[in-house]
């Protein structure tokens, strides 16, 4: 009996204490692991949100910057972390695509991390040359249709989500045309303008100043339904490509094992901040869509996301980097 009374109070002590060391979060600074480097969209509104969630919180949040491996760095240097909500990582649609695009990503996303909410959300836009002869997508697709393979679709690197979604874009509207994928958006922008593509497949912040400039022209957006940012312009599933939607997004994440009382705090926090009109307002001037969700949502929509990749990488031959 002797041995059996100091077992049940320490473990009394220990399931009190747990609750009051919840109740107290966050009792010192948070770091925000992100897969980019600084100064890109994905940095900017983490940076942002870092602001306003650590005034909520009361506790200053820390931007770490760790690219590379398809989020491999970013992940191994969040889970380094004790699972305790001091160590919050930045998971993207970008990591949906890396699962199935890389051989030995060292890390699962739906294992390893707890979702908490999402971010932002942006589609992409389907551009065209501002004085060229396709002024809609349906152009695009019955010019496609007549001429198999002759139209040129720009994207920047293989495996990008622009890439992916051009090679979606092709399966889905049945249709047979040419992906060439570029270095970067700046590439994209001077073979369009110099005619050697036909449309490209880009986001609408990279492409802010050839659109403002009326250089370039968008006729569609990717996502199921018009975007907030540019609703005048009509989606591909409006263009007649049923079932075609690709939106990126971004989320906060944190080590599997993090108290949900912690995860709770963090989506209430993040919920209150992505509805702040001001955030709304710096998010947009940015392309994108300040957007929460429930910890669930976000978390459906990677699992939703890796294997909707899978099947187009598979599909399209894509080597495993």
């Amino acid at each position: 009996m002797k041995s059996i009374i100091p077992a049940l109070v320490l473990g009394l002590a220990m399931a009190v204490e747990a609750p009051a060391q919840e109740d107290d979060y966050p009792s010192r600074e948070i770091s925000l692991v992100i897969p980019f480097g600084p100064g890109g969209i994905a940095d900017i509104t983490a940076r942002i949100v870092a602001d306003s969630l650590g005034k909520k919180l009361g506790k200053q949040i820390v931007i770490l910057n760790q690219p590379g491996a398809g989020g491999s760095v970013a992940a191994r240097v969040a889970l380094n972390g004790e699972p305790d909500g001091y160590t919050l990582a930045l998971l993207s649609n970008g990591t949906a695509v890396s699962v199935p695009l890389f051989k030995n990503l060292q890390f699962d996303p739906v294992a390893d991390f707890v979702p908490v909410s999402s971010l932002a959300y942006f589609d992409f836009v389907f551009v065209t040359k501002a004085d060229g002869k396709f002024k809609s997508l349906k152009d695009i697709l019955e010019a496609a249709r007549a001429n198999p393979g002759a139209l040129n679709v720009g994207t920047i690197n293989v495996g990008s989500s622009q890439n992916l979604a051009a090679e979606l874009f092709k399966s889905t509207a049945g249709v047979d045309l040419t992906i060439v994928p570029y270095k970067g958006t700046p590439d994209l922008q001077v073979a369009l303008l110099g005619g050697e593509l036909d449309l490209i497949i880009d986001s609408q912040t990279a492409l802010k100043a050839a659109l403002q400039q009326n250089q370039a022209v968008a006729i569609a957006s990717s996502g199921s339904a018009r975007s907030i940012l540019l609703p005048d312009v009509q989606t591909a599933q409006e263009e007649g490509v049923k079932g075609f939607d690709v939106t990126s997004w971004n989320g906060i994440f944190t080590p599997a094992g993090t108290p949900q009382a912690v995860v709770n705090k963090l989506n209430t926090a993040l919920v209150e901040v992505l509805g702040d009109p001001d955030v709304k307002k710096r998010f947009a001037d940015l392309g994108v869509e300040a957007r929460s969700s429930t910890p669930q949502e976000i978390g459906d929509r990677l699992k939703a996301d890796i294997d909707k990749w899978s099947k187009v990488i598979k599909d399209a031959g894509i080597a495993r980097q």
